[in-house]
């Protein structure tokens, strides 16, 4: 199963939430493999548990797994990194400050592994006070910048931006977005991302001239009485995609 995840035209590759094995063959399907499905850790009692659930995910996926946190809870950090070793998914979700030991412990540098950063309020500065202490502490706003270049030294592969909050930040993250693309970094906006505001959100990101990036689009998608995500929305997302860089 492969290691690397499958870009639309090398560039955008779609993140989504099963709710079930059988809805994550279904996501699949309907992005014609450019997505990674997301599977929760928050969702499991146990490392061991989660990693045989998981493996089922990735069977009918071709490994197109993305082990997350569970609502960005950095409480999840090193769960998400032990289930990641033995699982070596093609995505692995992250706090800023887990970024390190989800890549030692994955043991290669295929995996995505994201680094979790927030806006401010000003323009050029992000939180990267995102881990299970110093969430609790006084934030740590550096520029976005200098947190590139220090997911860079940890192994990391992209830039989570959380929250989006629509596009309430467009200007901050249009900042983000080209240092992104300065910096040779790929980008992964999630948070508030829904059908409406989806090729807004991404037409700044492809303006800028980021590399790579990966949207994720969470609960505006999913079936509240299944909790399942709608494969007709995810091939909305895909064909927007297409659109957009056609």
């Amino acid at each position: 199963m492969s290691l690397k995840a499958n870009f639309y035209k090398n560039r955008v590759c779609l993140n989504v939430l099963a709710g079930s094995v059988d809805n994550a063959a279904d996501i699949y399907d309907a992005a014609e493999g450019h997505v990674l499905v997301g599977v929760l850790s928050k969702n499991y009692p146990d490392v061991d548990t989660a990693v045989e659930d998981m493996k089922k995910y990735s069977e009918v996926t071709n490994n197109a797994v993305s082990v997350g946190l569970g609502a960005g809870d950095p409480n999840q950090s090193m769960m998400v990194s032990l289930i990641s070793q033995h699982v070596q998914p093609q995505h692995i979700n992250q706090v800023f400050t887990g970024v390190a030991t989800s890549r030692a412990l994955a043991g290669q540098d295929k995996s995505i592994v994201n680094g979790l950063i927030s806006p401010t309020g000003t323009v050029g500065m992000v939180k990267i006070s995102t881990g299970p202490l110093s969430s609790r502490s006084e934030d740590a706003i550096v520029p976005v910048e200098t947190a590139i270049a220090m997911l860079k030294d940890m192994g990391g592969s992209s830039v989570k931006y959380f929250p989006m909050g629509g596009l309430e930040t467009r200007e901050e993250f249009a900042c983000v977005a080209k240092a992104c693309a300065d910096k040779d970094f790929w980008l992964e906006p999630t948070g508030g991302i829904d059908l409406e505001n989806y090729e807004e959100i991404m037409q700044i990101a492809l303006d800028a001239g980021v590399s790579k990036i990966i949207p994720h689009i969470y609960s505006s998608i999913i079936d509240k009485a299944t909790g399942n995500t709608r494969p007709e929305d995810v091939k909305t997302l895909l064909d927007m995609t297409k659109k957009l860089l056609n």
